[in-house]
């Protein structure tokens, strides 16, 4: 039997989901972190990836001036870090000084990548939409940088990494790798 679902909580139907951390830059190229659940490949040619940014927060600004951002897939060791990071806001909170996440340099892009995660997405804003009370950036990815034990094949080595899911209502989780099945 069906029952009449809550219209408002939508979203919650869509998770578990990966958990990113995007890190963006402001014009004095001070970094900034902010947790995405929200997000998504939007074309394989051109290589185009959308994240959902909240029209109120600190770094939907930022990438609305610098037209950059990385997108870093983390694993589950770090979800504490991502709250954190989703929890406070840049406009005044250093989040990579109270997350102790380490930044490196991108390979083509201002803004780094975070050391801690597996694999990095360096995206220059290539399109920008308002959806509701948020904005869609449609970044076209540039260059990619993983970890090089993270992916078998192109597919990721689950028993290297545990990536981090977000569940909702702040929860997470990771993939049981033992209920993994491949069908050929």
């Amino acid at each position: 039997m069906k029952i009449e679902g809550n219209i408002e909580k939508f979203n919650q139907f869509t998770y578990p989901v990966p958990t990113i951390l995007v890190t963006c830059n402001d014009e004095n190229k001070k970094t900034n972190i902010i947790t995405l659940a929200w997000h998504t490949t939007f074309s394989k040619k051109p290589p185009l990836y959308a994240i959902s940014v909240a029209t109120s927060h600190y770094s939907h600004d930022l990438i609305k001036k610098t037209k950059e951002f990385v997108v870093n897939f983390i694993p589950y060791d770090l979800v504490n870090k991502a709250y954190l990071c989703g929890h406070k806001s840049g406009r005044n909170t250093d989040k990579i000084q109270e997350s102790e996440l380490t930044l490196s340099p991108s390979k083509k892009i201002n803004v780094p990548i975070i050391k801690e995660g597996y694999a990095h997405l360096e995206c220059k804003l290539l399109k920008s939409f308002t959806a509701g009370d948020h904005t869609v950036f449609i970044g076209e990815v540039i260059t990619v940088q993983i970890d090089e034990h993270a992916f078998q094949q192109e597919t990721l080595n689950t028993t290297s990494i545990q990536p981090l899911f977000y569940m909702g209502n702040d929860e997470f989780t990771t993939i049981d790798k033992e209920k993994i099945k491949k069908i050929n």
